[in-house]
């Protein structure tokens, strides 16, 4: 292994121990959406308990709306039966129920705007919950591709240097060497295979044809080819013609 593939290691080994140590994306934004889901719950029962008790308010100032109403006519019935003491009196029960009245309105305002602000908030919140949940798939998804891809080329970085390819280099060039020498072999065995392949053969029966074409020389020379020669014999003429027949001439 040279300096390079060393060096390139180490940093890749440094990389990974600080991608351990920080932060998973995928459980922060999950825990994030979470957290988020749990105010909105909580500000839906702060608007569930303002609105309970708006409702509660509207009641009792309809209660002292009646009773103010009722005091007022019994102080004009007590009027009418000349009795200024009664009168007085259901009057002041009247202005009691009045400003209780007025009271309970001032609680009914300071309610409905704490109301309006909760659901402002409320509806705020669903929408960035939302928003929240949308950019979580696409930042997890991305998160999920970008460890795929690193985990896959830290892989292929590996096997690429790795004794295992080597190992497999090696013996792709012994399987071609082996190929090579197959071939050679194929070819010198199709040589041998052709007429004339022998050169040795070739030779041998070369040499022996001209042994065999001097001696029919030479006994034709004995039989006929010199004039001093005696006059033929029927049996070696016989004889010679046989060796000719025998010797496809």
């Amino acid at each position: 292994m040279n300096l390079f593939d060393r060096f390139s290691r180490v940093a890749k080994s440094n990389l990974n121990q600080l991608a351990k140590k920080l932060e998973d994306p995928e459980k922060v934004m999950n825990q994030a959406v979470e957290d988020m889901q749990g105010d909105l719950v909580k500000v839906r029962q702060s608007y569930a308990e303002v609105t309970a008790t708006q409702r509660r308010i509207m009641k009792q100032k309809e209660q002292a709306d009646a009773l103010a109403t009722d005091w007022y006519q019994r102080a004009q019935l007590a009027l009418q039966k000349s009795n200024d003491t009664l009168a007085k009196e259901a009057l002041t029960r009247r202005q009691q129920q009045l400003e209780q009245v007025a009271k309970l309105q001032e609680q009914l305002d300071a309610q409905t705007s704490s109301i309006d602000q909760l659901y402002n908030a409320m509806q705020a919140l669903e929408a960035k919950i939302m928003e929240a949940k949308s950019k979580k798939d696409q930042m997890i998804a991305r998160a999920r591709t970008a460890a795929s891809t690193a985990k896959v080329n830290d892989m292929l970085s590996g096997v690429g240097g790795s004794s295992g390819m080597e190992a497999f280099s090696r013996m792709e060039e012994k399987v071609e060497a082996l190929e090579a020498s197959a071939e050679v072999s194929a070819e010198m065995g199709n040589i041998n295979a052709l007429p004339g392949g022998d050169i040795e053969k070739e030779f041998r029966a070369l040499e022996a044809g001209d042994a065999v074409d001097d001696e029919l020389k030479k006994m034709k020379g004995l039989l006929g080819g010199s004039p001093s020669a005696p006059p033929s014999d029927p049996a070696v003429d016989d004889e010679l013609e046989k060796l000719k027949r025998d010797a496809g001439m």
